[in-house]
């Protein structure tokens, strides 16, 4: 299982839940929710990442070999210890400056063994 590299993404990070749920509504107007799944409540991060050229070019080859794999990799959001399974199926290069580039992606958890 692959590991994403050691770099922190900038402080816009931001987290959204996605929990699963059947709704069932009535023709009264009640409305009936249940959670569906054993894990019903994954999590998508958008991350961005502000690195030297050298740094961008490690984060945009790992993601580039998981996206042909097809793997999930292990990563610890910013606000936690635990490491948990993600995907990426896109992200993006920003050459901003001189020797440094923005690479923005999406982070989606998955539940694999």
């Amino acid at each position: 299982m692959a590991t994403f590299p050691s770099f922190d993404p900038q402080y816009s990070a931001t987290k959204r839940s996605q929990p699963i749920q059947r709704i069932t509504q009535f023709g009264d107007g009640y409305q009936q929710r249940t959670s569906f799944g054993l894990n019903q409540d994954s999590k998508v991060w958008n991350l961005t990442f502000n690195v030297k050229d050298s740094d961008a070019d490690t984060i945009e080859t790992f993601l580039e070999a998981r996206g042909k794999d097809g793997a999930s990799f292990d990563w610890s959001p910013p606000d936690e210890t635990t490491t948990y399974k993600w995907i990426a199926q896109s992200f993006s290069r920003e050459m901003f400056e001189s020797d440094r580039s923005r690479i923005t992606t999406t982070f989606q958890q998955v539940f694999e063994p």
